[in-house]
């Protein structure tokens, strides 16, 4: 009776422990669900002595964007690209995304972007690459292989205000992705947006806005606890100009710089030199 009872309890813990997730399954579990509500969002700015910082005119700062932009007329802009070498995040666990885009800051109505998350979860890194046309949400490249240290080249071209694509180059591995995309409906727009439409319910690139940016992204409408990432450092930061706005490359050399400012302190410090932005946790 002792070996049957004995077996029973025996069986019985084995059921519970099979039962119970590993480290590694709470960590795709977790990684899953923070994917599912994955967004960018335009640029938030913080007030500072009166002014607010969308004046980017003027050094700035807001709670969600660190990086260089440069804006001019609308119709300007139709390729930003943008290289960098993939951090390692340290510290507390969180998460923060490397992009190139346009639009997003003086334009408010879209922004076609594309990079990388990096994401610190107990302990574990994981990399996710990305592409999206805000205010649709963020969708993931498949199958990109991404380590520390690799070497990426970011690139948006927007053909049309309301088509274009976005490429991942992973030079190190020799894998490169790409995605066309087009405008989302206005009906995708969040109402915290103050994203404009086409007549025919569009929403549409404006094209005055180039950048290269650290962001802390949201998910399910709140910003994500944003990671040390050490720095990430953009070269060869450049964007393409239309004809019409003198079609010549246009460098991150001038651009107006934003600072990720949360709850008062100061969490980046960029800068400037000629066409690399640099970007570090401060």
């Amino acid at each position: 009776m002792q070996t049957i009872f004995a077996l029973i309890v025996s069986l019985v813990f084995a059921s519970a422990a099979l039962a119970l997730p590993t480290s590694t399954e709470r960590y795709a579990a977790r990684a899953a669900a923070r994917r599912s509500g994955r967004t960018s969002n335009l640029i938030q700015t913080v007030e500072i002595g009166g002014l607010e910082a969308k004046d980017i005119s003027h050094a700035s700062y807001s709670t969600n964007w660190a990086g260089a932009i440069q804006s001019r007329d609308a119709n300007t802009f139709t390729a930003v690209t943008g290289t960098f070498t993939v951090p390692s995040p340290t510290g507390n666990d969180g998460s923060a995304s490397a992009w190139v885009g346009i639009d997003g800051a003086s334009c408010a109505s879209a922004i076609i972007q594309t990079g990388v998350d990096f994401t610190l979860t107990d302990g574990q890194i994981s990399y996710n690459a990305w592409y999206e046309w805000f205010p649709a949400s963020a969708a993931d490249f498949a199958n990109l292989h991404i380590s520390p240290g690799d070497i990426l080249v970011l690139t948006v071209s927007a053909d049309t205000p309301s088509a274009g694509s976005a490429v991942i180059e992973n030079t190190t591995t020799g894998q490169t992705v790409m995605q066309q995309l087009t405008s989302p409906s206005s009906s995708s727009s969040s109402s915290s947006s103050s994203s404009s439409s086409t007549s025919s319910g569009v929403v549409t690139l404006c094209g005055q806005d180039a950048e290269w940016i650290v962001e802390d992204f949201e998910v399910d409408g709140g910003l994500v606890p944003f990671a040390d990432f050490g720095s990430v450092s953009f070269t060869k930061a450049s964007a393409t100009t239309t004809a019409a706005a003198g079609g010549q490359p246009v460098t991150a050399a001038g651009a107006s710089v934003s600072d990720v400012q949360q709850d008062g302190r100061t969490l980046t410090t960029t800068t400037i030199d000629g066409n690399d932005v640099v970007i570090a946790y401060a």
